[in-house]
């Protein structure tokens, strides 16, 4: 990660600029997932506007089900520099297939969710149990596509 220009912050600022904690940040140093961080004449880290981005698309990446390993795979090709731009984008590709289909599975779960809450719902007004839900049948899973490749 290039140095950034501009002024240097510590740990704290990096905390309260991204609402994650301390604690969190050092986390996610100590995984390989935050490079370029340097240190000041007292020992104490110094970060920059760069990391501020950096910490938020690896959260994001990890709460949308990266792994660790692959979220270090990318910061590793990130410091090769701009000829690994197309692995980046292969990767990214890859994991935003798993999210598109994890987010597909997600709304199936709540429809059911939702059928469930208006079957309690008609329960409690009637006061008669309302017939079963259906059962659905999933559907065959999409293929997950590959990344397209920009020419």
């Amino acid at each position: 990660m290039p140095a950034d220009s501009g002024n240097p912050f510590h740990i704290g600022e990096l905390a309260t600029r991204t609402g994650r904690t301390v604690h969190a940040i050092r986390w996610y140093e100590a995984q390989g997932l935050v490079p370029g961080v340097s240190r000041d004449e007292g020992g104490r880290r110094l970060y920059g506007e760069l990391h501020v981005g950096w910490l938020d698309l690896m959260d994001r990446l990890r709460r949308t089900g990266m792994t660790i390993a692959e979220m270090r795979e990318y910061t590793a090709l990130a410091l090769k520099g701009k000829t690994t731009l197309p692995q980046r984008r292969d990767l990214l590709a890859a994991h935003r297939a798993r999210v598109t289909e994890t987010i597909a599975e997600w709304k199936r779960a709540l429809s059911l969710v939702d059928r469930k809450i208006d079957f309690y719902d008609e329960w409690m007004q009637t006061g008669h149990r309302p017939p079963l839900i259906p059962i659905e049948t999933p559907g065959p899973k999409q293929p997950v596509r590959k990344p397209r490749t920009r020419r």
